[in-house]
């Protein structure tokens, strides 16, 4: 991040829109450029209050929000080494926050989940770099 881009986003009393691709879900046993930009992000930017994602992986009609106080770490890839489906990202969830997307989104239906489905690899493959605590 150039320094511009930083005092930019610093200054700014909105935290930035990030768009950020996953990549293999193998990144997060990883070291490498990614890994570590994600990292970078996490120790520059402001600490959030709430992170939306919004993920192609899930598996469902329509559109769902995750509405879980501690929603699962969701292991929806096969073939990988033990390591990564042994590793969990125990975020906590926000139902509120969920309802009030609901309610931004209208008038798409919008399905409240709060027991099926929770962080897939793409967004806590990114989230535990960005914010491992």
């Amino acid at each position: 991040m150039t320094p511009l881009v930083k005092d930019i986003i610093m200054s700014s009393t909105r935290m930035p829109a990030l768009f950020l691709g996953h990549g293999s879900p193998m990144n997060v046993l990883e070291d490498n450029l990614y890994t570590r930009s994600w990292q970078k992000l996490g120790m520059t930017l402001p600490r959030p209050q709430a992170i939306v994602v919004v993920s192609a992986h899930w598996f469902t009609r329509g559109t769902g929000v995750t509405a879980m106080e501690t929603p699962p770490t969701i292991h929806d890839f096969g073939g990988f080494p033990q390591a990564l489906y042994d590793t969990h990202y125990p975020a906590p969830g926000s139902p509120a926050l969920a309802q009030r997307l609901v309610e931004l989104l209208a008038p798409i239906p919008v399905t409240l989940d709060k027991e099926a489905w929770g962080f897939d690899h793409g967004s806590w493959g990114v989230l535990i770099k960005m914010y491992p605590d």
